[in-house]
């Protein structure tokens, strides 16, 4: 099937006025559940983008389909036709291939300038799913190319995608422990802190805006934050003697909750944003750790060894009651709260080997995860509750791994140098 430019142009331009696929009516529309086990893979076919200018260098275009289509793979939902199958070309016969969707680009170059246009093509019924264009510079690269990729998986799932989204994680390089940033498919690194020293648990404020950390630097577990549309300075928010540790956001950024060892055991400590203590929450019944905040703010699920071993535990913010949770495992730690629902993962150590495990705040519905030998530690959500990051071990090093809440899909998605850990995902 051919178009010529206007007729594309004319499309995006009702798509965009509409805000709809043309398919179908907004309302009318079956969504794809993206985690459910049954669920095929739909099947794209993203050819090589064309260029608008009609030059002979294919270079870029390959770039440009060949970043969409990780992105869009990314999501566990979508599986990709290679284009060995069909020389890249965007006229191939897409029933033939047994193609769903034929995501069909075009680049138009202009010093350091970019043009995209994108449209998605439904084989089934001959239509257009979705068209958008961007422009940008070529360093905007990616950044349109993920927004595309969030409107597509939208149009499918009826929830934004997350390839836009950002993962922090600390990196063990040069004898010196670091955090860094990077988008989803490892393009873009950015390196945040420069203590060179022992750096650990990044969290993210909810706005994704802000990252707060704890270094060893200065000879004592301090906690730090830093505004991420910078990069020059970071500020100190907690200098208690000991531990100032781990800090538990609360949903709407307002809240922490803080591991100190300001009396000498370690506890849970309610603060405002800034560290000013408000309440203590815990007091000496063991080690408390690991402090995560149910959605509706009403929870936290914690770490605590006062029956003799780390398990998790739930504390209702209002009655202050604290009830044990996991029962299976040795040992239990490292819990994260779905941003979505009530679902809680966590890190279960079984027949000698950490595992990324599942479990509903009632008890309910206790789910492993990973099943192999590799150790697999600090799981972390995804911004849409679909999936889990974690750090798995082979041997001395750790890379970071993500896997579908269902289980599936399980895959490492980086491929830096050094030991690569503590992974904490944001939009």
């Amino acid at each position: 099937m051919t178009m010529s430019k206007t007729a594309f142009a004319l499309i995006l331009l009702l798509l965009s006025c509409f805000n709809l696929p043309a398919t179908s009516r907004a309302d009318d529309r079956v969504y794809v559940d993206i985690t459910a086990s049954s669920t095929r893979k739909i099947n794209f076919a993203v050819p090589w983008f064309a260029s608008t200018q009609g030059g002979q260098d294919q270079s870029k275009g390959k770039e440009l389909a060949d970043t969409l289509a990780k992105a869009l793979e990314f999501h566990g939902v979508i599986g990709i036709s290679p284009t060995a199958e069909y020389g890249g070309t965007q006229s191939a016969n897409w029933r033939q291939l047994g193609v769903d969707y034929a995501v069909l680009g075009q680049f138009g170059l202009s010093g350091k300038n970019l043009s995209l246009e994108i449209r998605v093509l439904d084989i089934a019924t001959d239509q257009v799913l979705l068209g958008k264009s961007y422009t940008g510079t070529l360093q905007q690269q990616d950044e349109m190319l993920f927004k595309f990729c969030d409107s597509v998986i939208e149009a499918l799932t009826g929830k934004p995608g997350i390839a836009s989204t950002k993962i922090a994680f600390i990196s063990y390089t040069r004898n010196a422990k670091e955090v860094y940033l990077t988008d989803i498919l490892g393009h873009k690194l950015r390196q945040i802190t420069r203590h060179r020293n022992l750096t650990v648990s990044p969290r993210f404020t909810p706005d994704g805006k802000m990252l707060s950390y704890t270094s060893y630097h200065s000879g004592n577990q301090n906690l730090y934050i830093t505004d991420l549309s910078q990069s020059k300075t970071t500020r100190l928010i907690s200098k208690r003697k000991g531990m100032n540790l781990a800090p538990g956001w609360s949903p709407d950024g307002r809240y922490m909750i803080l591991t100190m060892s300001i009396n000498g055991n370690p506890d849970l400590y309610l603060c405002d944003r800034n560290a000013k203590v408000i309440e203590q929450l815990t007091d000496r019944a063991g080690i408390n750790v690991s402090a995560s905040w149910s959605p509706d703010g009403s929870q936290i699920v914690f770490v605590s060894d006062r029956s003799g071993k780390p398990h998790l535990y739930l504390m209702n913010l209002s009655t202050r009651q604290v009830q044990r949770l996991t029962f299976e495992g040795s040992e239990n730690s490292e819990p994260s709260w779905s941003p979505t629902e009530n679902l809680i993962v966590y890190t279960s150590l079984r027949n000698g080997v950490y595992q990324v495990c599942t479990i509903k705040p009632d008890g309910s519905a206790g789910q492993q995860l990973t099943d192999d030998l590799s150790h697999h530690e600090m799981p972390s959500w995804s911004p849409d509750g679909n999936q889990i990051i974690f750090a798995k071990r082979g041997g001395n090093r750790h890379q970071i791994y993500a896997i579908m809440k269902n289980g599936s899909f399980q895959r490492p998605i980086f491929s830096f140098p050094g030991s690569n850990t503590y992974p904490r995902w944001s939009r």
